[in-house]
């Protein structure tokens, strides 16, 4: 096992020049934690316990408004509040995270941002915004698991998660009901998880399986190491992504939850043992993420031989700038993360303030390509609505940036229909927002972006308002 190396040394003796912000390298290294007065006196040894995180964690608003008191004003804690009021995503913040908010600028921060909403930036959902906008209901064998792609399924073993991102694409699952959503359960059951295990072995087409939820942070070691021994013993399947959000938000349930961080060593071990792949999948959004907490957790996952990849959602406001996405995929390859896809925002409801246009995502692309080496560099992805798959952003077979709607085709996944995301109404020149604004001009806009694309008039009516419907 690798040896513990030292973490969040002291600062040197002297002055230094002050640190470019901009530098991969000025990481949060400070007891950072103590700015929030609700912390000033948490020792190093508490606030590195996953367990005092766990149990500290904020999952009530007036507890969050508690919290920040002293740090924020009056105003601003009643944005919230009333925000939390008709918020789909129920709360819960991990102090790690917290703690990382710049709360002199709360509106500003890339952080809260992401986890916290506010009354005063809610956008009106675009007309085509859902709950379940991916179609991964529709799409599951067998309760929590989604086989759209022939060789792949994912596997969603949980429903709870570290921290409840207010962005997540699973809003019809995650946490407990909020905002008048009553979740589709998804919680963790043997029966259930059988019923997948066996479905994966009777389809030998299955050769990559995701693990994920929620988050497999919440699973359990004895959880990890079965799911992970179940699966490597199906013989087609080769391979495994253990799915968590964790290393970005509580990174150190790997240094201190050792049964866990054993587990899924373990598993990957013993994977690479059978000639299989298990990695880790995680999901950092902007670079104040990474502090020298998560060095240390990557780099022991690293030593152990552990791959780990990431995955981004593009946000206004948080990562939508190319010194920030420069910025992030820097950070992530000096902590041995390879950056895989940065997607699109999905088409979650109440986030339409977070959401971008696919210009947006294409003219950030072309920046990536060629700051860093290729496989450092990730695809901007869309994740076509109602069940197309991940497609390449700028691969759309027509895009109209006056009606912000893009058509996209997935001839593997599923041939022979098109599919179809919209840009935030508030992207869209006013000819384009006028026109959504009127709900009888709904479908005639999507059927000329169909048209465009080169649909034909059976197909737009026997399969794609067919599918929307659902």
């Amino acid at each position: 096992m690798a040896h513990a190396l030292p973490l969040l040394q002291d600062e040197p003796e002297g002055s230094p020049e002050e640190p470019d912000p901009d530098s991969p390298l000025c990481i949060s290294e400070d007891d950072f934690w103590r700015r929030v007065p609700a912390y000033a006196h948490v020792s190093r040894a508490e606030f590195l316990d996953h367990q005092w995180q766990a149990r500290n964690a904020i999952t009530r608003p007036e507890r969050l408004l508690e919290v920040l008191q002293d740090c924020v004003s009056e105003d601003f804690r009643e944005d919230v509040a009333q925000a939390m009021a008709h918020a789909t995503m129920a709360m819960r913040l991990s102090p790690y995270i917290l703690s990382l908010i710049d709360w002199r600028e709360p509106y500003a921060d890339p952080l809260r941002r992401q986890f916290i909403p506010v009354k005063s930036s809610t956008r009106p959902d675009h007309p085509c915004v859902g709950l379940d906008s991916l179609g991964e209901r529709h799409d599951a064998a067998v309760p929590g698991l989604v086989h759209r792609y022939p060789d792949k399924v994912l596997f969603l073993a949980l429903d709870t998660c570290p921290v409840y991102c207010r962005f997540c694409t699973r809003s019809y699952a995650i946490g407990p009901d909020n905002g008048g959503v009553e979740k589709v359960s998804l919680k963790v059951s043997e029966t259930r998880w059988e019923a997948a295990f066996q479905y994966i072995k009777s389809h030998p087409k299955v050769e990559d399986v995701v693990v994920s939820g929620g988050d497999t942070y919440q699973l359990k070691a004895e959880q990890i190491r079965s799911i992970g021994l179940r699966l490597l013993d199906i013989p087609h399947v080769r391979r495994i992504r253990f799915a968590t959000k964790g290393l970005a938000v509580m990174p150190m349930k790997i240094l201190s939850d050792k049964p866990w961080f054993q587990a899924i060593c373990e598993v990957v071990a013993l994977g690479r043992k059978r000639r299989k792949e298990v990695v880790v999948h995680t999901h950092f959004n902007h670079p104040n993420e990474i502090t020298a907490i998560t060095e240390e957790a990557l780099g022991r996952l690293f030593e152990a031989g552990v791959t780990v990849r990431n995955q981004s959602v593009l946000q206004r406001g948080v990562n939508d700038d190319i010194a920030t996405m420069r910025l992030l995929l820097k950070r992530l390859s000096y902590i041995n993360v390879h950056p895989y896809y940065v997607y699109v925002h999905d088409l979650v409801k109440g986030v339409e303030d977070l959401r971008t246009s696919v210009h947006t995502a294409t003219e950030l692309e072309k920046h990536m390509r060629g700051s860093t080496a290729g496989f450092n560099t990730p695809t901007f992805v869309v994740d076509a609505p109602g069940g197309g798959g991940k497609r390449d952003a700028h691969s759309y077979e027509h895009y109209d940036r006056v009606s912000g709607v893009s058509v996209y085709t997935a001839p593997v996944v599923k041939p022979g229909q098109f599919f179809c995301y919209v840009d935030p109404l508030d992207s869209l020149p006013a000819e384009g927002r006028a026109r959504w604004n009127d709900p009888r001009e709904h479908t005639p806009i999507l059927r000329e972006a169909l048209i465009a694309a080169g649909a034909n008039q059976t197909t737009i009516d026997s399969d794609f308002f067919a599918t929307a419907a659902q």
